[in-house]
């Protein structure tokens, strides 16, 4: 009975001092280091609005995007900042042109002064890293859900053995031979504006067909059909994004729990592989069967033949491949569609 009894006080023992050593990691990391960030930061006068507990001064941004986005804008300007980073605007006026926020307990340097941002672009070499290979761990990371180890997350070798990849596909001699492509795929598109003559266009989504069709044809050898189910998923995941940018992870319960949003993106995430390895799994029964004589040289092919090459140091992996060609469908799909719309935009505010 004795010995029972000394093993359960143990056990007690144990799980008490475990729970302890949680509590003071938690408190540690959610309480005293932000804590202590903040007066280091306020000694050299860099203030911001305070800390709060887990949550920093997300629901702060959150409620103030949400009133920004709340009514129209009441007339076009040049004065964007209020509605499109309502947060940083605000606090400008409130704490100088560099100042501290919180996104959940990850401390943010806000600086706005363009000599001091060009100082620290310049001499701090390596001190703007890309996302961190711990962070790269995050399951619940869902920019890496988007683009993975690709060509934008990606750093050192890898980098430089993507980018090479990414140059040799799209140098200029390159591009000039995709401009009839693109100019089939623009005429098409006026075409079908003409039908709306006197009518109001919702550009943005015409130039997201265009920009979906142009790059599937150009770098993936595929018509928009092919990959219309790729960014239809990764729109999906970039809204679920943007809804959890400024939602602090619950300490403790978020590792054994997840949220819908988070089983969504996983969902989304696995699709999205399923989909880019059938075009790749396409095009490599095309060279087996004998109905092309190698990859091809647009990025597509030239992906491929990297995977399949044998010396080590040119390969990539075949998660290597797939998260290049998430990078390449969402990264130029959204960056080009909303230049274009921006540029539509400011013809029309200045015609």
């Amino acid at each position: 009975m004795n010995s029972m009894a000394n093993v359960s006080v143990l056990v007690v023992g144990v799980v008490c001092l475990s729970l302890v050593i949680a509590l003071i990691k938690v408190l540690h990391k959610y309480w005293w280091k932000p804590l202590r960030i903040q007066r280091l930061m306020s000694r050299q006068g860099i203030n911001g609005p305070p800390y709060r507990f887990i949550h920093g001064n997300n629901k702060e941004t959150i409620k103030m995007k949400q009133e920004a986005l709340r009514n129209p804008m009441p007339s076009l300007s040049h004065d964007t900042l209020p509605r499109v980073q309502p947060q940083i605007w605000s606090r400008i006026k409130l704490y100088g042109k560099n100042y501290l926020s919180w996104t959940g307990s990850r401390a943010m340097v806000v600086i706005t002064e363009p000599e001091l941002i060009k100082e620290l672009l310049k001499n701090s070499e390596r001190a703007f890293p890309k996302r961190t290979s711990r962070e790269r761990k995050k399951e619940d990371d869902f920019v890496l859900k988007i683009l993975g180890d690709g060509l934008v997350t990606s750093e050192g070798e890898k980098w430089e053995k993507k980018r090479k990849l990414a140059n040799h596909a799209f140098h200029g001699e390159t591009l000039k031979s995709m401009s009839p492509a693109v100019i089939a795929s623009v005429e098409t598109m006026l075409e079908r504006w003409k039908l709306f003559e006197g009518k109001e266009i919702e550009v943005f989504g015409e130039f997201r067909l265009l920009t979906s069709e142009v790059i599937s044809r150009i770098a993936f050898g595929s018509n928009y059909l092919d990959g219309e189910k790729i960014f239809d998923m990764l729109m999906k995941l970039s809204v679920i994004t943007n809804r959890n940018m400024f939602k602090a992870r619950l300490p403790v319960i978020s590792k054994f729990w997840k949220s819908a949003d988070q089983i969504e993106a996983d969902k989304l995430e696995k699709e999205i592989h399923n989909c880019v390895m059938k075009i790749v799994k396409k095009r490599e029964e095309k060279v087996a069967n004998g109905g092309a004589n190698s990859f091809g040289t647009d990025f597509l092919g030239l992906l491929l033949n990297a995977y399949h090459d044998t010396d080590k140091k040119n390969s990539i992996s075949q998660q290597d491949l797939v998260d290049e060609c998430k990078t390449f469908y969402f990264a130029g799909q959204e960056t080009t569609n909303s230049s274009l719309a921006w540029t539509v935009l400011l013809l029309a505010v200045h015609p």
